[in-house]
């Protein structure tokens, strides 16, 4: 009898709770809340490229999910990622949203020229030169790790890895190809000018036996900043497209170069012409004592001694030996000194190295200060053009260091004999 109360007690406490249960279940939102794993859409994932990745070049690049995606963020604000290097600026300039594809220019601007500069420079270092390789259908190049997103934020995640990592081109085959033609044209036809030519030699007339005059420090300087700064500028130009490449600095020091190979010029020039003018001097003299000679010798022919002759004319015949012995002497001064100051050849060449490090009286220091300074420089030009693919940027005080050096050049050229 007890149970059974507590039974029906049980009951009736079921029944009266039951109608509030349902109540509460009428109500809105009272529904079970759905599961946020299930109901969240997938990130999105690039999972294709094509068309070739390289500096103003186009490539498609299909990521996986993406419309659902861009339904709540913008598509418009994405940049490729390259090694994990964002392209900043270089946002799409097409998306297909059915295809989930979007369309970058793989443009080389201000804004991500350093991101390009580090992934192009230095092709031949350790860490790139094991993914690089030649591929005739797409040039020179490295696999990179490549995908896409917002700026400043993680990339998403990508299928292109390993075996099947996009291929950065760094030089395009028909430019490659072009290029090299080019500069190995133009060296050939350099070093045969300069070791057939006087393209550096010093200015003069040659020896009669033909030996090749000395080398110009001048010139050659010239031509070395010349030479270097050409193949950068093709070099620069055939990775990154970029054609404002040179420097005010560079332009600066390429005239230093240029006014100590005009003011070396400018010296030998005022040589020969002081040496010309005393040639021109001379020569005048020694036909006026020709001249003066040949007159004495016909008053002397006229006063030949007779059986007759006054005391006075063998007086003037005389003075008139006497002065014709003193132009004969003279005469013979101005035939030695114009056989010494006529045009002499230069001396020889005694190689490369001992010509430009050597004046007439042996090896000097103000040009080997000079050469060490620009071999300095020019390490300095090359390797920021392999690391990073621009023209150094020389200081003010750099500038004036080099100046300085080919100052001293110039003011002891003076006294050179040569």
């Amino acid at each position: 009898m007890i149970c059974h109360a507590i039974s029906a007690r049980r009951k009736a406490a079921l029944g009266s709770l039951l109608p509030l249960c349902l109540f509460c279940c009428a109500l809105p939102g009272a529904e079970s809340a759905p599961n946020p794993a299930a109901a969240a859409p997938p990130p999105p994932r690039v999972s294709r490229i094509s068309g070739t990745l390289a500096p103003d070049e186009t490539i498609n690049v299909t990521v996986d999910n993406l419309e659902a995606w861009a339904a709540k963020n913008d598509s418009k604000k994405l940049v490729p990622y390259i090694d994990g290097r964002p392209l900043r600026g270089n946002h799409p300039v097409a998306i297909d949203g059915r295809d989930n594809t979007l369309k970058f220019d793989m443009q080389n601007t201000s804004v991500n020229r350093a991101v390009w500069s580090e992934l192009l420079g230095a092709p031949l270092d350790k860490a790139n030169w094991e993914r690089s390789a030649w591929r005739w259908e797409s040039g020179w190049g490295k696999q990179v790790k490549f995908s896409v997103g917002l700026e400043d934020e993680t990339p998403f995640a990508s299928d292109l890895a390993g075996a099947s990592s996009p291929y950065l081109v760094i030089i395009l085959p028909k430019y490659g190809v072009i290029s090299l033609l080019v500069i190995a044209t133009m060296t050939s036809v350099f070093f045969w000018l300069v070791l057939r030519t006087n393209l550096i030699r010093d200015a003069g007339p040659e020896s009669a036996s033909g030996v090749r005059k000395p080398y110009n420090l001048g010139k050659a300087q010239i031509a070395f900043w010349f030479f270097l700064t050409y193949v950068s500028y093709i070099v620069i130009w055939l990775i990154t497209d970029d054609i404002e490449t040179i420097t005010p600095g560079l332009v600066a020091l390429m005239g230093i170069s240029a006014m100590t190979a005009l003011g070396a010029v400018l010296i030998d020039s005022s040589k020969d012409a002081k040496g010309a003018a005393a040639l021109q001097s001379m020569t005048a003299e020694r036909t006026s004592v020709e001249q003066a000679i040949s007159a004495l010798q016909g008053q002397l022919a006229a006063l030949a001694p007779g059986a007759g002759a006054a005391a006075d004319d063998a007086f003037a015949r005389n003075n008139l030996n006497n002065e014709l012995l003193q132009k004969r002497t003279r005469l013979g001064e101005l035939v030695q000194a114009l056989g010494r100051a006529g045009p002499a050849a230069l001396p020889a060449s005694e190689g490369f190295v001992r010509d430009i490090m050597s004046d007439g009286e042996g090896y000097s220091f103000n040009r080997f200060q000079m050469i060490m300074w620009t071999l300095a420089l020019g390490v300095v030009f090359v390797s920021k053009v392999y690391n990073n693919l621009t023209m150094p940027e020389f200081s003010a005080t750099l500038l004036g260091l080099m100046g300085v050096s080919s100052g001293t050049y110039i003011a002891l050229k003076f006294p050179e004999k040569r």
